[in-house]
């Protein structure tokens, strides 16, 4: 696995990649991505100055990447791929994406539970979703809900009042 961390102004973040695409993504504070630092191919550059342009406000979509999905169940691709419809500075309940894919609500919880495992949290924006009545639900990278919190009032998505970011 090749792997590079590098600076952001939101904090040092991780990729991991192999000939298949992309491994996972690391936010500040994941210790995930190790190993030898190797050089980068121009995608993966690509990628990086990406990264760095969302969290200076030039908000990115990443849909285009080339992710590793035979890492996830096919479950797990789908909901991801289905996350990508909701952009920065928006947000969506669980229930609504489990509709999205045409599961109907009693999947929120295992639409949940893909999300909770995303390899690839920011790419995959698994911080755009919520709880049923808009609640702000656990986050499974390092900083927990402050951490979705952050990116949230980053991408400047509205909230109710109740869970206004810090």
């Amino acid at each position: 696995m090749n792997t590079v961390s590098f600076a952001t102004s939101f904090g040092r973040c991780a990729l991991a990649w192999d000939e298949k695409g992309l491994t996972s993504f690391h936010l500040p504070g994941d210790k995930g991505a190790t190993g030898p630092q190797r050089a980068t191919p121009d995608w993966i550059g690509s990628i990086i100055s990406r990264v760095q342009h969302h969290f200076d406000g030039d908000f990115q979509d990443f849909a285009d990447l080339r992710f590793d999905f035979s890492l996830v169940t096919s479950f797990q691709h789908s909901v991801y791929v289905a996350a990508f419809a909701v952009l920065a500075g928006e947000t969506r309940t669980y229930g609504w994406l489990s509709n999205e894919l045409g599961r109907g609500p009693s999947a929120s919880r295992a639409v949940g539970t893909a999300l909770g495992r995303n390899p690839w949290p920011l790419l995959v924006p698994c911080h755009r979703f919520l709880g049923a009545n808009g609640k702000l639900t656990g986050y499974s990278a390092p900083g927990g809900i402050e951490t979705k919190q952050r990116l949230l009032a980053l991408e400047r998505a509205e909230l109710p009042i109740a869970i206004a970011p810090l």
